[in-house]
């Protein structure tokens, strides 16, 4: 009988073809004896499964998911669907080969009314129980339901408005439970019927939206760049929530053992306190850079660095790491090695020669034609800048190096459209997402105004060799006329990123 569903314990690094890479990954950390949250993994098989069905889960599928549901529980003494002593989870997909962004995760699944009743019981903290409801909701329908994570990005941008408040984080409990009933009656108007409240319907809903996330337009546009083929599916990764939002002594974060920009061999990453994961990869508020973490809480900073130099040392590259710190405790969330520009590329083959991590001919082997190209890539001298006294509109973070030149451009369709046309274009977003690819790819450069080094449009735009700079947050874009900031819809000026040599930062001028 072929076997479907793997616990974490159950696989190994070795196994990326079965596990996909994220998943062989967590069963890796979990054998050298890294903090994983325990988990299981459905097989890539069982994708190429779905699609030979007719795109049905095989019969025998959730029965299998059930059982290693059971020994999860019994591992942290909670229940799946329980109202009094609940477990959370996290559904995640995962290839053989990185795709970055290609599904966003579901976080919290498993939450209905009477879960959230004994949960606001068994925690005493009414707020992050609300806010985990909300982002739920928002992701599950997003990613399962086909309603736009930007509409409740909209009901909720205005709740904030009419509570005087920015950051998501100055909301109330009964602010977000307000959000939480707001999305609730979205979803009703846009599907005719309500929300799925079954944990075990969501489950199962989850995991056939990972296997029909393989074959979107995205997915396609970044398995042909990426020259991966169609035939190797994903897997699915089923793993017990840890909480980054449950107060200022919790938190999320990215980071990676060494900068991919350069290559240089310092830690690089960012965090957000009391936030879950998806906050600092989409951009959703503007991440603290990772060395900051030893000020706030030296220990937690200590373990992390402990695991970066394991992790580096274990898989002898390096490694693009996720945490979660839950009440001053650090777990690991995923490893896999790192997407980096042809200039650390580079720098990271000759200096893990030098380390003695790898021999000669793997360097040479991790160096490849495109990293080769974009060591081509033009720059613009600062010192002409200072010499021009050229002023910027904006400054960010230099998340991906290069200059770009183009014209603004606010959608990434748009984008496409005229980069065919042959128009050279800009994408400024306030930040990306995975359904933005295919105008990242069209596009000379990218703005955001959201996000850091290590938000979405940062990563893919590295792993592209597209220049970036994220964090612009004094740039304010009116996307329903297309402005910006101040100029007309048809805004015809051209835009020039810089990348500062000296200082580390990037500056858009019109």
């Amino acid at each position: 009988m072929t076997k479907r569903v793997y616990l974490f314990r159950e696989g190994n690094a070795t196994m990326r073809d079965l596990l996909g890479g994220k998943g062989a990954n967590l069963a890796e950390m979990s054998k050298i004896g890294l903090p994983v949250p325990p988990g299981l993994t459905v097989t890539t098989e069982v994708c190429t499964e779905y699609y030979e069905g007719g795109e049905k889960l095989p019969a025998e599928l959730m029965a299998e998911v059930k059982a290693a549901i059971a020994d999860v529980e019994k591992d942290l003494g909670k229940k799946f669907g329980d109202p009094n002593n609940a477990l959370l989870l996290s559904v995640r997909s995962g290839s053989k080969f990185s795709m970055p962004g290609m599904m966003d995760t579901i976080l919290n699944l498993g939450l209905n009314a009477e879960v959230l009743t004994g949960l606001e019981k068994s925690s005493g903290n009414s707020r992050f129980v609300w806010d985990s409801n909300r982002r739920f909701i928002m992701m599950f329908s997003d990613v399962v339901l086909g309603v736009s994570k930007h509409k409740f990005e909209e009901l909720f941008g205005e709740l904030k408005k009419r509570k005087g408040v920015t950051q998501d984080t100055d909301l109330t409990a009964e602010d977000l439970k307000e959000a939480s009933n707001e999305f609730l009656a979205l979803v009703q108007k846009e599907r005719g019927v309500g929300f799925p409240s079954d944990p075990w319907e969501q489950l199962e809903l989850a995991i056939e939206a990972v296997f029909q996330s393989w074959n979107t337009d995205r997915a396609k546009v970044y398995r042909k760049k990426e020259r991966i083929p169609d035939e190797i599916g994903t897997a699915v990764n089923i793993q017990a929530m840890v909480y980054g939002n449950l107060g200022d002594d919790c938190g999320t974060g990215v980071a990676f053992t060494r900068d991919p920009s350069t290559g240089e061999n310092l830690l690089y990453g960012e965090y957000l306190m009391n936030a879950q994961g998806e906050d600092v990869v989409a951009g959703v508020r503007t991440p603290v850079p990772i060395f900051q973490l030893e000020r706030q809480n030296k220990a937690v900073y200590d373990e992390f660095t402990a695991v970066c130099d394991k992790l580096e040392g274990h898989y002898k590259d390096m490694q693009d790491l996720e945490f979660t710190i839950e009440k001053g405790r650090l777990f690991m969330l995923q490893c896999r090695s790192g997407k980096r520009t042809g200039p650390a590329a580079v720098n990271l083959a000759v200096d893990m020669v030098e380390e003695g991590l790898i021999t000669k001919e793997e360097a040479i082997s991790r160096v490849e034609a495109a990293h080769l190209d974009q060591l081509l890539h033009p720059r613009i001298d600062s010192d002409y800048i200072v010499e021009n006294q050229i002023k910027p509109v904006t400054v960010g973070l230099a998340a991906s190096p290069g200059a770009a030149v183009g014209k603004a451009v606010f959608d990434s369709d748009t984008a496409q459209r005229l980069a065919n046309a042959g128009e050279k274009v800009l994408l400024v977003r306030e930040e990306t997402n995975p359904d933005d690819v295919h105008g990242m790819l069209a596009a000379q450069g990218i703005l955001t105004a959201r996000g850091g080094k290590t938000s979405h449009a940062a990563v893919v735009a590295r792993g592209f060799g597209i220049p970036c700079v994220a964090g612009c947050e004094s740039i304010e874009v009116d996307y329903s006329t297309r402005s910006f900031p101040t100029h007309p819809a048809e805004f015809r000026h051209r835009c020039r990123v810089f990348r500062s040599r000296s200082r580390q930062s990037c500056r858009i001028q019109r």
